[in-house]
């Protein structure tokens, strides 16, 4: 997926599925070097060490970009959503990771958060049918931990509401056990399976990230800051792991809440092309007896 659509007049989104299984070095080198650039106005981005501020091409084949900018090309936001194949029975449970956010100081009154947080669930939720998609959030923040508990479905932990099943708690088992470096966890940090905390998060690589508690954006909604002020020691570094999905339920909230108004019939329009590519692609490739199809059928004028 490579989809690029307006939001309002004066940003414009560009969403890329695993750049580093498809785009050229040097596209990748120039997608790279945008995200730095907000970084840059961020943060001290050279002492980032994990996910695509690593250098690692192999880390950009299982990622999703969704980077915003200005319409001369100026980027001022991006979130680098991963995705987490889990081992679970009977079959592989994807999870969308929705990883690391950041925003240009000037534009963070922009209301870009329904493009940076749900966007992309919701357009992979359409290609794949309306079937569920599982979603994962690490973070202290308390902003983001009600954001997220607003915007998904069947979210834990969140304060008040949601209950802990055994899908979140296997989900969250393989997470910790083979993911952590997707968000700059280390080994040493510890688990709390009751809460779903970790302990002492940033010692992998995301250590510029840890903030204090006055550091930490509050939710307009006092009781996501209460709960993060009970539940995370900051000084110690902790953070949530928050697991929900993107449902039926979910798109029509997000649609609702969170989506303009004036973006809504766009989106849609979008979501339809993305889930058309799914289905037509294939027939396109199929018909076009010049290209491979491995044992199926041999490119014309291969050797037989």
């Amino acid at each position: 997926m490579d989809v690029t659509l307006r939001s309002g007049s004066d940003h414009v989104v560009r969403i890329v599925e695993r750049p580093g299984l498809w785009m050229e070095p040097q596209a990748l080198a120039d997608l790279s070097a945008q995200l730095r650039v907000v970084a840059g106005r961020t943060l001290d981005a050279g002492s980032l060490t994990y996910g695509v501020f690593s250098g690692n091409k192999t880390r950009m084949e299982a990622v999703i970009i969704t980077l915003v900018s200005r319409p001369d090309g100026t980027p001022i936001a991006f979130n680098a959503l991963a995705v987490m194949e889990l081992n679970t029975a009977p079959h592989p449970t994807e999870v969308l990771h929705l990883g690391l956010v950041m925003i240009d100081p000037d534009e963070r009154s922009k209301n870009l958060s329904w493009v940076l947080y749900g966007l992309t669930c919701f357009l992979i939720f359409f290609r794949r049918q309306f079937r569920p998609v599982w979603v994962s959030n690490v973070t202290q923040v308390p902003a983001v931990v009600g954001m997220v508990s607003e915007m998904f479905s069947d979210v834990w932990p969140r304060p008040g509401k949601g209950r802990r099943t055994l899908n979140h708690l296997l989900l969250a088992r393989q997470i910790m056990a083979e993911h952590r470096h997707v968000f700059g966890v280390g080994q040493e940090a510890g688990f709390d399976e009751n809460r779903f905390v970790i302990t002492d998060a940033y010692t992998g690589g995301s250590d510029d990230l840890k903030k204090t508690w006055d550091e930490a954006a509050k939710h307009r909604d006092d009781r996501y800051n209460a709960y993060c002020a009970e539940m995370l020691d900051y000084g110690l570094g902790d953070d949530v792991l928050q697991l929900g999905q993107m449902d039926l339920a979910a798109m029509r909230a997000y649609l609702a809440r969170e989506v303009p108004k004036s973006a809504v019939i766009g989106l849609l329009v979008t979501g339809g092309l993305v889930a058309l590519r799914r289905l037509i692609l294939p027939a396109i490739y199929w018909a076009d007896s010049s290209k491979d199809w491995s044992i199926l059928r041999p490119a014309k004028g291969s050797r037989k």
